[in-house]
Parts: structure tokens; sequence; C-alpha cells
């Protein structure tokens, strides 16, 4: 179950797809700020939200099946009500498969500012991520 978390998901297959895809028992999302692409459309219209509105974000770019993404998701869900200034993406590589092509490693973390990219982080790492985000909220 996604423990509250808003689902992105366009109801077109019975498959959970973003956050509640993943299967884990996330944290429920107080503020709003995180989102989940679900498909390369769905990546694509985030992205331009991003660039559009010039306010501070973070992309988590994971898969399903990485034990790694697994295990920094539920930090990154909690994470994103410590920061309500902050918008939170979370995209499955397997689910924006042309959008996300140039993502090499998961979890991959990209920071926006003012529209543009200016920080990558690759790997877990709570306290790192926690760090990061309060350099860039």
């Amino acid at each position: 179950m996604a423990g509250g978390v808003g689902g992105g998901g366009d109801g077109a297959t019975s498959s959970k797809k973003g956050l509640e895809g993943t299967g884990l028992d996330l944290p429920e999302n107080r503020h709003g700020n995180l989102k989940s692409a679900s498909s390369d459309q769905n990546l694509k219209d985030l992205l331009v939200q991003i660039k559009s509105c010039k306010s501070p974000a973070v992309i988590n770019y994971g898969a399903s099946w990485c034990r790694v993404c697994s295990q920094i998701l539920p930090a990154f869900c909690q994470l994103s009500n410590s920061f309500p200034k902050l918008s939170f993406v979370y995209a499955d590589i397997d689910e924006c498969p042309e959008t996300t092509q140039h993502i090499r490693y998961t979890p991959t973390f990209h920071f926006y500012r003012d529209g543009e990219r200016v920080d990558e982080m690759f790997g877990a790492g709570e306290e790192r991520l926690h760090d990061r985000l309060w350099l860039h909220s």
C-alpha cells in the first residue's frame, strides 16, 4: 500500500505505476509537493512545470527492481514533508524510458533551481540527500 501518496497514474491500466507501483509502504506527503511521473509524457510535463515555475525541485530517477532505490524512496517521501518549498518528483526509468535514457545509475537525483539543473547526486544515503535538499531549498 502506498501510504497516502497521491498517485499520478493514468487509470488506463489495472497495474499501479509511479510511487504506488513500488509496492512500498511510503510516508504520507503532507504538503502535496511530491509527484510521480508514470509515463514519458507525464515526466515531460513535469519538467516543463519545473522549468517554467522557477521554484526549486528535485527529481529522483529510480526503478522498482533496484534495491538501493527501494531503500532511499521512503526517506525521499519523508523528506518531502521537511522541505515544503521544494517540488519532489519520482520517475521510474522503466515507466519513462524515452525521457530517462540518459540515466545510467539508479537512484540518480537531479536538483533544479530557477528552471535549470544545478546539481546531481548518484546513489543513496539519507544524510547526503538531506544535506543536498537543504542546500538547494
